[in-house]
């Protein structure tokens, strides 16, 4: 499938507690990057879905997926197309079933990833609609691993920028059918696997300095998680 509909489909925002960009400021970028749009996937937090809705019907030209990337038991889950927040530190698999008994879908976040990311078991058992095969911030061969499991098993498989600096957005992204022009139309395209990764993984000089900034952070934060 080619598809010129591409989202980024993991974007924080000053609504997570390791960044500080405003979701106004995520829509304006839009025009510099190719996307049509993007997933707004704040760290255990909805509390931008008001103001995605409202900057949703100012720029109608544009298509946003609510979401929230949730931090379960054996690692981050996205979570896609649900209102309210997740329960946090649960086991996946039950994670995965609350956010489908309220209409969600759910896709494992960069998997292989040595903190946050599930490892090979989850990714090879865990009743996801979806993994994430090209996320931005992970190494090649981790975004490879992914994408194979994701073969193996026949679930779907969407990119992301994993953003929490601007210039991020639209490093990875998700290509949807071109006749997609809703929400609804973009959770039904992951559960028939309608969807394309794209985009770049993070070289080891990245990940150096996204280890050190994030460390920095944590550190910030008092030492708590996210």
């Amino acid at each position: 499938m080619t598809t010129d509909l591409r989202l980024d489909l993991h974007v924080h925002s000053r609504h997570s507690p390791d960044s500080d960009l405003p979701i106004a400021g995520l829509v304006q970028r839009l025009g510099e990057t190719g996307l049509r749009g993007f997933a707004l996937t704040d760290h255990n937090s909805v509390a931008g879905h008001v103001e995605l809705r409202e900057l949703a019907r100012a720029y109608p030209g544009y298509l946003f997926l609510p979401g929230v990337e949730v931090s379960a038991r054996e690692g981050h889950l996205l979570a896609y197309g649900i209102s309210e927040r997740p329960p946090v530190g649960r086991p996946i698999v039950e994670t995965i079933e609350w956010v489908r008994s309220r209409g969600g879908e759910s896709v494992l976040a960069h998997p292989f990833r040595f903190r946050h990311g599930v490892g090979r078991h989850v990714a090879q058992t865990a009743p996801a609609g979806g993994i994430e095969a090209r996320n931005g911030h992970n190494s090649e061969v981790s975004n490879l691993r992914a994408e194979l499991i994701a073969a193996r098993r026949g679930l779907a498989v969407t990119g992301g920028s994993d953003v929490h600096v601007l210039a991020d957005l639209g490093r990875a992204f998700t290509g949807f059918p071109d006749e997609s022009t809703s929400a609804d139309d973009l959770l039904e395209a992951i559960r028939r696997r309608r969807t394309v990764p794209g985009g770049l993984s993070l070289p080891w000089t990245g990940r150096v300095r996204l280890a050190l900034s994030n460390g920095g952070k944590f550190l910030a934060r008092g030492l708590r998680p996210v």
